[in-house]
Formats: C-alpha cells, sequence, structure tokens
C-alpha cells in the first residue's frame, strides 16, 4: 500500500491507511457473510487475509495535515480516518454489488489466504510441538499420547521395567 498526503509520500502510513484497510476489510467480510462465502460460525477475514497481494495507492488532500513526528512520513489527522474509511468503503460496495463475478474472485482470494494462514500456523504448532518432544529427550519405550480425547486416554504409572 502506498500512501501520500498533499503529495508527501507517507510511506509509515497513518490515519488515512488505517481507514483504507479497516473500510476494505469489513466491506469484503459483510459481502461475503451476505452472500454466504462465510458460515455464520466461521471466523472473520482477517485484514492481511483481505488484503495479500493487494496493490492500493491512497492519495488524500488535507487544508492542515498533522504529520507524526519530524519526518513526515505518518499522518496524524484522526478525522482522515474517519472519511477515508466512509469513502472508501461506499466506493467498494458499490463496485462490489455491481460486479459479482469480481467480488466473488476477491472474497475466495481472502478465503485462500485465511486458509494457508491456518496452515501455516498448524504446521508451525506442530513442529514446536515435535522439537519440544525431541528436547525432553524420553526414552524411546515412551510414547506420546495419540488422542486428545480424555474419555478414552488413560495413564499407568508404574516401578521398572518389568511392570
Amino acid at each position: 500500500i502506498y500512501s501520500f498526503t498533499n503529495n508527501i509520500n507517507t510511506y509509515e502510513g497513518g490515519t488515512h491507511e488505517a481507514g483504507f484497510k479497516t473500510g476494505l476489510t469489513r466491506v469484503i467480510n459483510d459481502y461475503a457473510r451476505k452472500k454466504g462465502l462465510i458460515k455464520e460460525n466461521d471466523p472473520n477475514l482477517s485484514g492481511d487475509d483481505v488484503r495479500e497481494g493487494l496493490t492500493a495507492i491512497i492519495s488524500i488532500k488535507h487544508p492542515d495535515p498533522q504529520f507524526e513526528g519530524q519526518t513526515k512520513t505518518k499522518l496524524g489527522n484522526s478525522e482522515a480516518r474517519t472519511i477515508t474509511d466512509t469513502l472508501f468503503s461506499t466506493a467498494m460496495e458499490t463496485f462490489m454489488l455491481e460486479n459479482p463475478d469480481a467480488a466473488k474472485k476477491i472474497v475466495d482470494k481472502g478465503l485462500m489466504a485465511a486458509r494457508a494462514r491456518m496452515a501455516a500456523k498448524k504446521a508451525r504448532e506442530l513442529t514446536r510441538r515435535k522439537s519440544a518432544l525431541e528436547i525432553s529427550n524420553l526414552p524411546g519405550k515412551l510414547a506420546d499420547c495419540s488422542s486428545k480425547d480424555p474419555s478414552i486416554s488413560e495413564l499407568y504409572i508404574v516401578e521398572g521395567d518389568s511392570a
């Protein structure tokens, strides 16, 4: 995402970029829920899922821009967030309603990114869990529990190898 305020590159973002991100995520999630592309019990798409692969340019003109810090690389006007969110949300909602094929592709891309994120998270957790078991130096005759259901799992504590 490239953002500008009065032709000044605000590469650190700011309130106008935050408003854009909020509006984009909300509109796509609302559309997906209305069209049944996201089930009622499923979580919403995250902002990162929605923005994956996106290129956007946000350029606003502000009569009195308030930048954060001395470098003028991050906009700090709070009203810029609300205005950017409202204007972009309205335009994006209209676009998605008028172009259902493109809207479905946008939502599908977000869903695919969410699935990839969840799969990566599970793989990371599994790797961490395996490495934790390897680090503990358990004897070879001990095995980790294969079931997560406590109603079908038992723990036997015995003394000695012959038990």
